[in-house]
């Protein structure tokens, strides 16, 4: 049987002959011969990854957000080895209270303390306001002091050192209160936040999407099934990143998309699924045939779908900060196994239910409200199609409006500020937090946060002292101390820029310092100086990353439609959707709008990577939206030629389902974004909007009017690549004969088809 595909605009022609592409024959009866062991098996494999992800959370990182080839972080290590006393990464807080820390008793007892610390296995390079004097380690009132310390090792096993000497070193000390804070603790304390938001927001999500599912179901047999699935790709993927700790390193943060992603696609994929095959059971199909017909369709869609997004999510793997790579770990590895889920064990237990899946329906008494024998309408199909002829009447007044709205929404992330992660991204009552507060606000001078130089290579004193005398005049450095020197022609200089430690003087000095001449090796580290790197690391693979998302989306959208214009429709409008996005996370995050009522502390500006995150999670996700959309246009323009005509069909089909499927994902991001860690409830919160905007704005709005004004040129495509299309392209049609009888009957004809679709 031939697949045959109706004219077009622009010389596409009448295209037919093409080989008819079973595609999901041979799936369908792998999946469907014995359901009962394919589940088992599916069962047994879900037991060993809930016991291969087990304590996940507790081998992952909390920190990645440097280059690990810049020139800051090796500075940071070389010193970290040949100075540790420069890199402190632990702070004891020595509070003595109304005595002052100069009171003999508090000084003796604060001198203990440091030496205790100092022969603390895995701890090294102890210094303290009392050995050396420094006013910067003492408070303004001369009430706290200040004892750092470096743990050395990688970062579990600094963790790991932290967790055994914090009880010991925490509390009342004789006439001192200790308190614990620094990079590492900050850190680690959350990690632990991250842990307890997550379980939270889990135990938020479920249900909620479970009573969301049974509100779009009815049946609450069909709404288990989306969740059976998101759960099996949520303790697929925590398996593959417990295998992925043994060989490298990945940010506790990528839990919280594993589990957005992990029940939003999944109740995605099941949605289209499950639907589609309800469909062909109404229609009058047997069990195996409404799952062949469903695999054979909506199962094509859902995996062009998991490409797109896993391809999107995949540009992450251009950057080299460990933060961003493991989001893209997390993301193909849960979007690859929702849709295997959804393709393998969805289909198995459709068969053993057969017309079951509508069993315990909760909507049956308002169907027996509705006059006898009206059948209702699927996700109010009618209603779509009336708003999509009404927006497709005035289609330019739509799409002026909605993308200048869009724009508009945008603007503010032209003001945006970059900077990095700190303390601030902790509640207020976080401990390691509530010490930072103290070393800012206290303290004339914030350890830790000012810039250091590292010099490499034999030197006189008087050339330190000139290059010290150099560096000191530049504009912006308020203060140049050192150098400490060791032997082997190594030293540091520690230079305190005017301003904010991460501010715009401060990453000014970090040029100007490498760029300033000297008669040995330098190389500059600080929180400016990382910061700095990052944006260039990120500056530099940007294209790289852009071009992977928009070339191999131009490419599958094209296999999908065969058109040359979807695909840049797809990309541009995809883009727009994003646009409410980025200038809501300026507005509310950078600027501080709304900070009280969502409970976090605006920093003045956004942490570098968080834009290009939220970038890749979104485009996906919107991505994934619009093949649902695009694929049903598709197969009825396919049968019709009827351009118009698909689009409204298209919308009646999928609007309801795109909508309840961004509402459910919005309602999981939404749970993420209760956390009490900034950049998760950014990540969370921004997304959420960015699907809503995309759902009910782009797809309902901007996307009709859009193809309204391409016309039947939207579907052109020239010779060569039409002749690709037809060769090795993607058709959700599961009945290409039919369908072109039903292209060449008259317009009642395919009007009555389409109404009983």
């Amino acid at each position: 049987m031939a697949e045959v595909k109706n004219s077009a605009p622009g010389g596409a022609g009448s295209r037919s002959g093409s080989p008819r592409r079973e595609g999901t024959g041979g799936w369908t009866r792998f999946v469907t011969a014995r359901p009962r062991l394919t589940l088992l098996v599916a069962l047994v494999l879900t037991a060993l990854a809930v016991l291969a992800g087990g304590g996940v959370a507790d081998r992952m990182g909390s920190g990645g957000w440097e280059d690990p080839a810049a020139e800051s972080t090796y500075a940071t290590e070389a010193l970290g080895d040949r100075f540790p006393g420069s890199q402190p990464n632990l702070l004891l807080l020595v509070d003595a209270g109304e005595a002052g820390a100069d009171a003999p008793a508090v000084a003796a007892e604060a001198r203990r303390l440091a030496e205790r610390l100092d022969a603390e296995p895995g701890v090294d390079g102890v210094g303290s306001y009392w050995s050396t004097g420094s006013p910067a380690l003492r408070s303004e009132d001369g009430r706290k002091a200040v004892i750092a310390a470096r743990i050395a090792g990688e970062e579990k096993e600094a963790a790991a050192v932290l967790d055994r000497i914090a009880p010991e070193y925490r509390g009342t000390h004789g006439p001192v209160e200790v308190s614990l804070g620094g990079g590492l603790a900050v850190r680690h304390e959350m990690q632990t936040v991250i842990q307890e938001d997550l379980l939270r927001a889990e135990l938020i999500a479920l249900p909620l999407t479970l009573v969301l599912l049974v509100m779009v179901f009815g049946s609450a047999v069909a709404a288990l099934l989306p969740l059976g699935v998101g759960i099996v790709a949520i303790l697929g993927t925590n398996a593959v990143l417990r295998g992925l700790t043994e060989i490298t390193d990945v940010s506790v943060f990528a839990q919280n998309l594993t589990t957005a992603l992990g029940l939003g696609l999944a109740i995605d994929y099941a949605l289209f699924v499950v639907r589609r095959y309800r469909e062909e059971l109404a229609a009058g199909a047997d069990t195996y045939t409404a799952v062949r017909t469903t695999l054979r369709t909506a199962g094509r869609t859902v995996l062009f779908s998991a490409l797109t997004v896993a391809v999107s999510l995949s540009a992450m793997l251009v950057f080299p900060q460990y933060f961003l790579r493991s989001f893209a770990y997390a993301g193909i590895a849960v979007v690859l196994l929702a849709a295997t889920a959804a393709l393998t064990l969805l289909p198995a237990a459709l068969v053993l239910l057969g017309d079951r899946v509508n069993a315990l329906d909760l909507r049956r008494l308002l169907r027996r409200r509705r006059t006898p024998g009206a059948r209702p309408a699927e996700g109010g199909g009618a209603g779509w199609a009336r708003a999509a002829a009404l927006v497709m009447r005035r289609a330019p007044v739509f799409a002026v409006l909605t993308t200048a709205g869009l724009v508009l929404l945008g603007l503010p992330f032209l003001g945006v500020k970059f900077g990095t992660a700190d303390d601030r991204q902790l509640p207020v009552t976080a401990s390691s937090r509530v010490l930072q507060d103290e070393l800012r606000h206290a303290f004339p001078g914030d350890p830790g946060g000012g810039l250091t130089v590292l010099a490499e290579g034999e030197a006189t004193p008087a050339q330190y002292a000139a290059y010290r005398e150099r560096i000191g005049a530049l504009d912006g450095v308020v203060r140049v101390d050192g150098p400490v020197t060791a032997a082997g022609g190594h030293a540091y200089f520690t230079v305190v820029p005017e301003g904010e430690t991460v501010g715009a003087g401060a990453q000014r000095a970090v040029t100007e310092l490498r760029a300033a001449p000297a008669p040995f090796a330098t190389s500059v580290t600080g929180q400016a100086a990382v910061l700095v790197d990052s944006k260039d690391a990120l500056a530099e693979r940007l294209p790289w990353a852009a071009a992977i998302v928009v070339i191999v989306t131009l490419l599958l959208v094209f296999l999908l439609t065969g058109s040359v214009l979807i695909p840049v429709q797809a990309v541009v409008l995809n883009a727009l959707s994003l646009t409410a996005m980025f200038g809501a996370v300026v507005w509310v995050f950078q600027d501080g709008h709304l900070a009280d009522l969502l409970g976090f502390t605006a920093t003045g500006d956004i942490e570098t990577t968080l834009p290009v995150l939220m970038f890749c999670v979104a485009f996906g996700l919107s991505m994934d939206y619009g093949v649902f959309l695009l694929s049903r246009i598709k197969e009825e323009y396919d049968a019709t030629g009827d351009h118009e005509h698909s689009v409204r069909f298209g919308l009646s089909r999928t609007g309801g389902l795109i909508t309840a499927a961004a509402v459910i994902l919005a309602v999981v991001m939404i749970a993420i974004g209760t956390s009490r860690v900034t950049n998760t409830k950014m990540l969370g919160l921004g997304v959420a909007l960015a699907v809503l905007m995309d759902a009910m704005v782009v797809r309902s709005l901007l996307v009709p009017s859009v193809m309204k004004l391409t016309g039947r040129l939207t579907w052109w495509a020239p010779g060569p690549l039409r002749r690709f299309h037809d060769r090795f392209g993607i058709s959700e049609s599961d009945e290409p004969a039919a369908e072109a009888k039903d292209a060449e009957a008259p317009e009642e004809h395919r009007e009555m088809t389409a109404l009983r679709r």
